[in-house]
């Protein structure tokens, strides 16, 4: 859907049962799991502590707002995760329907150029956090590969059972398993 939006195309949503998941339609952020907050709470302070508590969160985030607060919580959205990229749909299935997309800033921006761009309600979509990386054990790793090595499997494979069964860059385990084939007997 982005990359239609982006080459110029108008992308509609087909008018369904909620806003919710006409807006998460054309969107362009992942749907495969979603969390939907509803309306945040009112005041800053608490709703900047809503969104903290759920930060490190990897699902697309979806939220309503009424055109009154939509900058606010875009101000808010700015202070506890930073520039993530935010789909705002505002006006779904009406003559004025509008999909905007940017960081928090940039979303801000155009509604301070366009104050138009605040009318009606909004769906507000946030991408995910990035899914953090799991700790590598090396120690494991370093195990794994030499008991691999020492059973005649080979570098490559090594580094491919390593990343399969322990995460991590294959790169980083294939350059691993060279160091310790080089150190062999």
């Amino acid at each position: 859907m982005r990359e239609l939006r982006r080459s110029g195309f108008r992308v509609v949503p087909v008018p369904g049962a909620c806003a919710l998941v006409a807006a998460l339609s054309v969107a362009g952020l992942p749907t495969d799991r979603f969390l939907f907050e509803g309306f945040l709470p009112a005041k800053s302070t608490a709703r900047r502590r809503q969104l903290e508590a759920d930060a490190e969160r990897t699902e697309t985030r979806v939220f309503y707002e009424s055109p009154h607060r939509i900058r606010d919580l875009l101000a808010d959205l700015e202070a506890t995760l930073g520039a993530r990229r935010v789909v705002l749909a505002r006006e779904l299935t009406k003559t004025f329907e509008t999909l905007l997309e940017g960081t928090p800033d940039e979303l801000l921006a155009r509604m301070a150029a366009d104050p138009d761009q605040t009318r009606g309600e909004f769906v507000v979509m946030v991408a995910g956090a990035e899914p953090a990386e799991r700790t590598l054990d090396t120690a494991e790793g370093e195990a794994l590969i030499a008991a691999m090595l020492a059973e005649g499997v080979g570098v490559k494979s090594a580094a491919a059972v390593a990343t399969k069964v322990l995460g991590g860059r294959r790169k980083q385990w294939y350059q691993l398993a060279l160091a310790q084939q080089s150190d062999a007997p």
